[in-house]
């Protein structure tokens, strides 16, 4: 007897995403019964780095800002109707969000749920330390001499993810895994395939990557207005993928919720990312999507079929981060007659009065930004097009503290030293973190699980 499809419901695509999401999702999979998964992904590059700062701070902080308002509202729910919750929102301290849903539930007067920690992720440590600069190139090596390590992760896949949920675990939190993986794991659970079932294993992969993004897949990201038009995008649906025991997929939305989930936007976010349609790389399998299929179904339904995969590399994607300096940024606004002149001009001083501490980069908002660039040429290259609103931005990297503060100081000082007419000046200083990324031999990095206050499995 086949086991029964499987209904995962995608609440999240990054940190920051709407934390009313969860709540139709929940609804529509009680509603349709059978083994269902929520997952909340909620972890990229930019994100894991900033929360290793926040975790540098406070040794209790490094996960998602938003966990209390992703599952307060559906944390009840999730566990009364048998919902695993899956989620990469551990970020730089998987341990830490544990703890913290934990005592989620003791506040909402709930059952302490069985919670999964997966790790092995982090390869900063000392026995690590020899390998993880073998594999990085000599630039990178150069680069990273002379500053100090914050993090290494490797992107793991969706072992440890299947072996927690198959130990009873509830709630199963991860810090850095593969997107994807977040459906895998689950997926291996449930169905039992074999850890070489590449062609299932790949159709769950891209299973996974339409709904890595959340509301990208139902028509957020896709509207364009007179173009591609998008019904209710301010109450969007967040995706849920109905995967088969050959891990084919059928991809939906809660009924009465706005977006749409056709053809078009399916194709549109399952080549969203994809450096080679052919070789979809990831920890669990190399995905072909070379020959899929997207067939729509019904309304707001579509079926994606024909994906075959291919043995997983021996190699895993590795993130360094690093002390990088500080980054300072200033904007001040210009308006009325030779507004964008006056706005050029601010940028010039700013240049002259700045000049040996790096490159500045200079931006008029809404005239000359998207396609600026860090030297500023794009700016000095472009004619002064007469805009009459213009905000300009302004940003510095520096090694130092107190080379940075100097940027902030001199947009400052532009209120009465010139141009005229400038106003609204809002500065900001923060550390920032630089990141290489390098592959490791899949050996060398242990993936592996534990219990909230249990053993470690492997």
């Amino acid at each position: 007897m086949l086991a029964q499809p499987l209904r995962i419901g995608g609440a999240a695509g990054f940190s920051g995403d709407r934390t009313d999401a969860a709540a139709p999702l929940v609804r529509a999979l009680i509603d349709a019964g059978g083994p269902a998964v929520l997952i909340f992904e909620t972890l990229a590059e930019r994100t894991l780095a900033l929360a290793q700062l926040a975790r540098r701070q406070n040794p209790e902080a490094g996960y998602e800002p938003l966990l209390d308002d992703l599952l307060r509202p559906v944390l009840a729910d999730c566990l009364h109707h048998g919902i695993r919750i899956v989620s990469n929102f551990g970020a730089a301290n998987p341990a830490g969000a544990a703890r913290r849903i934990r005592a989620l539930a003791a506040e909402l007067g709930l059952p302490a749920p069985r919670i999964a920690v997966v790790s092995g992720d982090d390869v900063s440590s000392p026995e690590h330390r020899d390998a993880l600069l073998g594999c990085l190139g000599e630039a990178d090596r150069r680069q990273l001499a002379d500053k100090p390590l914050v993090s290494a992760n490797a992107y793991l896949g969706a072992e440890a993810i299947a072996a927690a949920l198959k130990a009873g675990a509830q709630i199963v939190v991860c810090g850095r895994v593969a997107d994807p993986s977040l459906v895998v794991g689950p997926a291996l659970a449930h169905f039992g395939w074999a850890g070489d079932d590449w062609d299932r294993l790949a159709r769950a992969t891209m299973a996974g990557h339409l709904l890595e993004c959340g509301a990208q897949v139902t028509g957020g990201y896709f509207a364009d207005p007179g173009v591609k038009d998008v019904p209710g995008l301010a109450t969007l649906g967040y995706p849920i993928a109905e995967i088969d025991a050959d891990g084919h997929c059928t991809l939906g939305k809660p009924a009465g919720t706005g977006g749409l989930v056709t053809e078009h936007t399916v194709k549109e976010q399952l080549l969203y990312e994809v450096h080679d349609p052919a070789a979809y790389l990831t920890p669990d399998v190399v995905a072909d999507l070379s020959q899929a299929q997207v067939l729509p179904v019904g309304p707001d339904r579509v079926r994606l079929e024909g994906v075959r995969g291919h043995a997983r590399t021996d190699t895993l994607k590795v993130n360094v981060c690093f002390e990088s300096g500080w980054l300072a940024e200033g904007e001040i606004s210009y308006a009325g007659p030779r507004a964008e002149g006056r706005a050029r001009l601010a940028a010039q001083v700013l240049r002259e009065r700045l000049a040996g501490l790096g490159p500045l980069r200079a931006d008029l908002i809404g005239v000359a930004s998207v396609f600026a660039d860090d030297a500023g040429h794009w700016l000095a290259d472009t004619p002064d097009g007469g805009a009459t609103d213009v905000r300009l931005r302004v940003a510095l990297r520096h090694a130092d503290k107190a080379g940075a503060e100097r940027l902030a100081r001199e947009v400052l000082a532009l209120y009465t030293c010139g141009p005229a007419g400038g106003g609204g000046v809002r500065t900001t200083l923060r550390p920032t973190l630089g990141t290489v990324s390098c592959l490791m031999p899949r050996a060398l990095v242990q993936p592996r699980f534990e219990m909230l206050d249990a053993e470690v499995h492997p």
